[in-house]
């Protein structure tokens, strides 16, 4: 009869492999903590080395499989229009009407339907209840003026071979008020190609040409118009905001004429689906010796367009056109000597992995590690900011593949020689990326969305750079259980007596007996990186982990009034914003005061020491907070991930070193070892350099130069990302902000 007794009892105690493995990892969390810290900032080294070449997914592109058919006839078209809208800035009076009115004469004459979009700018200003909202196509804000606005113009060619179902869109900025000279040299490659396409028997899609008024800004006249474009309106134009603006009855100033009979100008032309989208522009002239060419692709929130768009314009740019392609970089990085030090160390590497196994591809010139790390900087940065890089973010805001196309040419005034081969090989190039998207048959899908480029032809996938995220935030999770399973059992090992109600919860609370876990090393003296509070050590009293203390419901309602807290800060700019004439400096030091005001009284109120006096406190209490603030500051950066990436992955490298060091100096004073020393001192700094503004202050300091850092900075960058609905604003306001003092209150724990 004993050994039926024994043998369930002995088959109830084994653990899952599962369950033993966990314990292991918390057993020795500051161990594995270490290595996956290493790990982590290596692999994001690395990442410049692991970037693939890229390559064509969607098989119907066939990019190159075609004979450009642009010729001097278009070019000459195009160099006509040029000349018409130069010779317009020596007519100051009327310009702005008598320029579109020669666009829209051009586009009438190349035989597309053509009409006029009227918008006025809206006020950028931050707004609680429409941070992640667009505001209403039609609304008008109560103090713009209705003499303030813009007038796009609208070219579209319906497809021979199309049903109206797809278009293909193409953007060129235009300062109506004053036409410059590169203005001029856009306008004329769009026209070379529009003029052209409108020919061709191969078009499948509708063709659309907006020429957008940018004396409010590109971004505005683009968003304007596709806020009306996808938004039904059952009115004609002139009647638009009719009570509010008498006069946009006569919306133009143009009078319908003899030069073309297809001219609309009373309601709004729609084609298809929006395939996808290029903006054009010319820049200065280039530095080389060669005309190039610069891509921008990031959008809003991190958001790209899919890669074969940039793959195929990257292609025929360098493969036909032989054109230097080229995105942003970070040019500080260029000069770092210890990015070349790693360059020349990957490199040696590379030699000799390849020596001992010749078909692993492992290694760059260390060159190449140089610039791919600058672009691969850069493209995280623009994507962290979450601020479109240029007018073609307003069509992902639409699920639209767009990007912005900068031509540089070298010189562009020897000679009309000169300028029609750079319109020659520009609008061919244009030509060429039409007919490939012209050849889809559904929408971009076969390639990859989340991603980062180290230069045109090198990108590194979203299945390679998470590795990395993965890797720095692994720890945070772990070290929070350890504290917590540690910071309990030590109260309970510290108790002499416990009241009958609490030995039956512990008595039935789950355990897990010592020998199944590790063996056990010195608590409060084996982690100078996780701090003192037993993170390495899962012994206890009477050979079990008794997961019966709740005193960490008091440290989780201390981080729910910090994170309450953050949101309310986010919230104080709005109303900072209504104070008139009102300074940058001025602004910012208002809400310090009012924020540092609010935690004081949101602290006292619903998380005051008081609530919990008949509690008493143990030695771990701290290390319960600092558990909860692990949970907390994992859980933010793992949401963060999924609204931005690469927000996540830079805030992470800030946050998680400081979350995983915070240890109570009053502790480590007491001590007075090396070790402890030298902890007190990477606490300081990091709490000092994890506070956001000062964080700005460091970065833009290194990047740009501290001669011309000033607070004021900090609070206009912030008003920046608030007026471009950036996640990077909320981010910091109620997950970055919110750790920092969590830590700061760890750092001079009264223990």
């Amino acid at each position: 009869m004993a050994e039926p007794e024994t043998e369930p009892n002995a088959s109830k105690s084994k653990r899952r492999p599962i369950v033993r493995l966990g314990i292991f990892l918390i057993s020795h969390s500051f161990f594995f903590s270490l290595v996956l810290s290493t790990a982590a900032v290596l692999a994001l080294l690395l990442l410049p080395v692991l970037a693939k070449n890229t390559y064509i997914s969607e098989n119907s592109l066939m990019p190159g499989s075609v004979a450009p058919v642009l010729s001097d006839e278009e070019v000459a078209e195009a160099n006509r229009l040029i000349d018409d809208l130069t010779a317009l800035n020596s007519k100051p009076v009327g310009s702005a009407i008598g320029s579109r009115r020669l666009v829209a004469q051009y586009m009438s004459n190349s035989g597309a339907e053509v009409s006029f979009h009227k918008f006025h700018p809206q006020l950028n200003q931050f707004h609680p209840l429409r941070f992640f909202s667009s505001p209403d196509s039609g609304r008008i804000e109560q103090n713009v003026s209705c003499a303030l606005h813009g007038v796009n113009t609208v070219g579209i060619i319906r497809a021979p071979r199309g049903d109206g179902k797809e278009a293909i869109v193409l953007v060129t900025p235009l300062n109506s008020a004053k036409v410059s000279k590169n203005e001029a040299l856009s306008l004329g490659i769009a026209y070379s190609v529009f003029s052209l396409l409108n020919r061709v028997p191969w078009l499948a899609k509708d063709v659309i040409w907006l020429v957008a008024d940018s004396q409010f800004g590109e971004y505005a006249a683009v968003s304007a118009w596709l806020r009306d474009y996808h938004t039904p309106v059952f009115s004609g134009q002139g009647t638009i905001n009719a009570e509010m603006c008498p006069e946009s009855n006569n919306l133009h100033g143009i009078e319908e004429n003899h030069f073309t009979e297809r001219m609309t100008y009373d309601g709004f032309k729609r084609a298809g689906t929006m395939a996808a989208a290029l903006v054009m522009k010319v820049g200065d002239r280039a530095l080389q010796y060669e005309d190039s060419l610069s891509i921008y692709a990031e959008a809003s929130n991190g958001q790209m367009p899919n890669l074969d768009l940039i793959n195929t314009v990257n292609y025929l740019a360098v493969h036909r056109q032989g054109l230097r392609v080229k995105v942003d970089k970070l040019w500080s990085l260029l000069d770092m000597g210890w990015l070349e030090t790693l360059g020349e160390m990957f490199e040696k590497l590379g030699h000799y992995a390849r020596s001992v196994y010749p078909q692993l591809k492992f290694g760059i010139p260390a060159a190449e590690y140089i610039e791919g790390s600058a672009t691969l900087a850069s493209s995280l940065y623009y994507q962290a900011l979450g601020i479109p890089t240029g007018s073609h973010g307003a069509f992902r805001d639409y699920q639209v593949d767009a990007i912005t196309m900068e031509f540089s040419p070298k010189v562009y005034t020897l000679g009309n020689k000169r300028q029609n081969d750079f319109l020659l090989r520009s609008g061919r190039l244009i030509q060429g990326v039409v007919q490939c998207v012209n050849n889809l048959l559904e929408k971009f899908h076969q390639s990859f969305f989340l991603y980062v480029l180290t230069s045109p032809s090198k990108f590194v996938s979203v299945g390679v750079y998470m590795i990395a995220f993965a890797l720095l935030v692994a720890p945070l999770p772990m070290v929070a259980a350890s504290l917590f399973v540690n910071a309990s059992n030590s109260d309970d090992s510290l108790s002499t007596e416990k009241p009958a109600h609490l030995a039956t919860a512990a008595d039935s609370a789950p355990s897990v007996t010592a020998s199944e876990s590790s063996p056990s090393v010195t608590a409060s003296e084996s982690s100078p990186l996780l701090s003192a509070a037993d993170s390495g050590s899962l012994a206890t009293r009477a050979g079990c982990i008794t997961l019966s203390s709740w005193k960490w419901l008091f440290a989780a309602k201390k981080s729910f009034v910090v994170y309450l807290w953050g949101s309310v800060v986010s919230l104080l700019p709005y109303f900072i914003c209504q104070i008139p004439n009102c300074s940058p400096t001025t602004s910012f030091i208002i809400w310090v005061l009012l924020s540092v005001l609010s935690l004081v009284v949101m602290y006292m109120i619903l998380a005051s020491p008081i609530s919990d006096a008949n509690d008493s406190r143990s030695q771990k209490e701290w290390a319960i907070l600092k558990s909860v603030t692990l949970s907390a500051a994992f859980i933010g950066l793992c949401l963060m991930s999924i609204i931005n990436f690469a927000t996540a992955e830079i805030g992470g490298l800030l946050i998680v070193p400081m979350c995983l060091m915070a240890h109570p100096l009053k502790l480590d004073v007491k001590t007075r070892s090396l070790r402890t020393m030298l902890r007190t001192a990477c606490n300081l700094v990091l709490g000092i350099v994890g506070f956001p503004p000062v964080t700005f202050i460091v970065l833009k300091g290194a990047f740009e130069g501290c001669g011309s850092v000033s607070v004021g900075d900090f609070w206009s960058w912030v008003e920046f990302l608030w007026v471009w609905n950036s996640a990077t604003y909320l981010y910091i306001g109620v997950v970055h902000l919110p750790s920092w003092v969590l830590c700061i209150h760890i750092l001079f724990h009264n223990c």
